[in-house]
């Protein structure tokens, strides 16, 4: 099985890798590298990979175009954060967005790749404004864009927040949770054909999926350990720093997180990304979630 992941720090991916929870041996499995979710799009439309961990609306864009593919399972919620330098003034000492955004009247604010959920989402609330958006095909070139000029701020992971913390005197000047409410900040996708020939993989999959995802919940000190020795290139307490500025994971689909889900069609629709509606069975099949996750949502 090819699996395709990205660089983001809290998604299960990397304990997964790691080997602690094993999933069906009778698959072999590759792991590929993916710099943003439109780019893994790509590869689940040229059949380069069979599952993969991506945000939510790449997803939609692509099933609007004729892909089939479909979310299987859940992961994180409110994964988005806005971080700047510690000269703007943040939602906590504003009470509102509008203030907040405001401040970046005629300046330009990065974000992922054009499609991504954070691109998504970013332009959504700067649709009335004077604002630019710069897309980078790598997260990781905004913090050096905000601290060279390049850019005001960005938008992204909660490891944006951490690394830009590192580098210099910054803050998350908008939190997860009120950029955009419970929004699926990523699930798992497969390949349609999957799901008739591959049952018992997904199934498999979604079990070591839902450990891991408990593992970073209850207990986030052994999970970072796990995590970045896998990684290689950061410490634990990185990884802990970034679990924890927004630590809700699970592996459940309940209905708000379809419902946030179902919010970006409007808005995807408005930003020229897609042309059609699209029904809630058009990007999710539950039945395997269902069997495996038979519990309420731990988000």
């Amino acid at each position: 099985m090819r699996i395709g992941y990205l660089s983001t720090i809290y998604h299960t991916s990397f304990i997964l890798k790691s080997g602690k929870f094993n999933f069906d041996e009778n698959e072999e499995t590759e792991w590929i590298l993916f710099p943003t979710g439109p780019e893994m799009m790509n590869a689940f439309e040229k059949k380069k990979i069979d599952l993969g961990y991506i945000g939510l609306p790449p997803v939609m864009i692509g099933i609007e175009k004729g892909m089939k593919i479909k979310c299987v399972a859940g992961g994180h919620i409110e994964g988005s954060v806005m971080v700047t330098d510690e000269s703007y003034k943040s939602y906590k000492d504003l009470g509102n967005l509008e203030s907040v955004l405001n401040q970046f009247t005629g300046k330009t604010i990065g974000t992922p790749t054009r499609g991504s959920i954070h691109d998504v989402i970013i332009r959504s609330l700067i649709s009335d404004k004077d604002i630019s958006i710069k897309n980078y095909a790598w997260a990781d070139f905004i913090p050096d864009a905000i601290f060279d000029g390049e850019i005001e701020a960005g938008v992204g992971t909660p490891s944006l927040a951490t690394v830009t913390s590192k580098q210099f005197n910054s803050k998350i000047i908008i939190p997860s949770e009120k950029l955009w409410p419970y929004n699926p900040s990523y699930g798992i996708v497969v390949q349609e054909d999957m799901i008739l020939n591959y049952g018992k993989f997904i199934i498999s999959f979604l079990k070591a999926h839902e450990n891991a995802s408990n593992l970073i919940r209850s207990k986030p000190t052994i999970a970072a350990e796990i995590a970045s020795k896998e990684i290689g290139v950061v410490d634990k307490e990185f990884v802990l720093e970034t679990y924890k500025i927004s630590p809700r994971y699970c592996s459940k689909i309940p209905q708000k997180y379809i419902k946030s889900t179902m919010d970006f069609i409007p808005i995807l629709k408005e930003l020229g990304y897609m042309n059609h509606d699209l029904k809630v069975e058009d990007i999710f099949d539950l039945k395997f979630i269902e069997e495996t996750h038979k519990e309420n949502a731990h988000y």
